[in-house]
């Protein structure tokens, strides 16, 4: 029963991120030209339906993310988060007004179906058996962390070299910081307790306060990020690619940061044809962004 807890709120915070990520676009392209390109961010937090957006994302949307991660773990929340692109979908095109082609909504569906693959690999992860304190953990946590860093700095290379890519790359920097942000939650969750009973050890107080530091910063600069490339890009796309390493990171902590057996002989091949569905719908929504911005 607490399994289909777990996914019923992750599904739910999946409709509010979407929700609060198209009033967030709506009313980016609200602002006028020249607002975009002085003091963006500056004007972009005096709109209301942008504040709306925001709290209904990062606030409605993060709480239900915590507390599905508290039944199911980091692992399966991202993909089944992901249902909510329903909402993304219609809502980009009655609000926002952008149009969607048989390219992209099937990048849609492919993305919704990778979903509940990910979903049926069952890579769940139970926070109050693991012992986030073992030295090996920590040091996979660390490596991990520093190689979604590097790919974020290739990734901003490429944006700064190739206009076609800037939005795209934008959005995946914003989904590899939300994936960071996915994970460590984990050993936040793991630790708060003893932190504010007064029963913790020091290493429990620094994994503590370096899970809350990178939590903050993590959110923050996605925010950023994603804001930025609506400025040129669709949100209709740009969600979904965002959402690449969200869905595919997790299965990844699982199995090499978490270091855990699957739980049974299908988890893998679940895991590895949803990657290949999320990666082919990225490229199949990605090949129309670029054409946008060429325009």
């Amino acid at each position: 029963m607490s399994y289909w807890t777990g996914v019923f709120l992750a599904i739910t915070a999946g409709i509010n991120n979407n929700l609060g990520s198209v009033l967030q676009k709506k009313a980016v392209n609200d602002l006028p030209p020249e607002e975009r390109e002085k003091k963006f961010f500056r004007n972009l937090v005096r709109k209301r339906l942008w504040l709306a957006g925001l709290l209904l994302q990062y606030v409605l949307g993060s709480a239900l993310m915590l507390l599905a991660q508290v039944y199911i773990g980091p692992a399966l929340v991202p993909g089944l988060h992901a249902f909510g692109l329903i909402v993304l979908a219609i809502g980009s095109i009655k609000l926002v007004g952008e149009s969607l082609r048989k390219q992209e909504v099937l990048g849609i569906a492919l993305l919704m179906l990778a979903t509940a693959l990910f979903s049926l690999s069952e890579l769940e992860i139970s926070i109050p058996a693991y012992d986030f304190l073992e030295t090996s953990f920590l040091l996979r946590l660390g490596l991990f962390t520093g190689l979604l860093m590097a790919a974020m700095m290739a990734l901003y290379i490429v944006k700064q070299a190739r206009h076609q890519l800037r939005a795209i790359s934008l959005a995946l920097i914003s989904g590899i910081l939300l994936a960071i942000s996915g994970y460590w939650i984990a050993p936040m969750l793991a630790t708060i307790v003893h932190v504010f009973d007064g029963s913790f050890i020091l290493v429990e107080l620094g994994l503590f306060a370096i899970s809350c530091i990178i939590l903050i910063l993590s959110n923050i600069f996605a925010v950023g990020s994603i804001q930025d490339a609506f400025k040129t890009g669709n949100a209709s796309l740009l969600i979904p690619i965002q959402s690449l390493p969200m869905l595919v990171v997790p299965g990844f902590v699982f199995l090499v940061v978490f270091f855990l057996a699957p739980p049974t002989a299908f988890s893998l091949m679940w895991f590895l044809a949803a990657t290949i569905m999320t990666i082919i719908s990225s490229f199949l929504l990605g090949r129309r962004q670029m054409m946008l911005e060429a325009e």
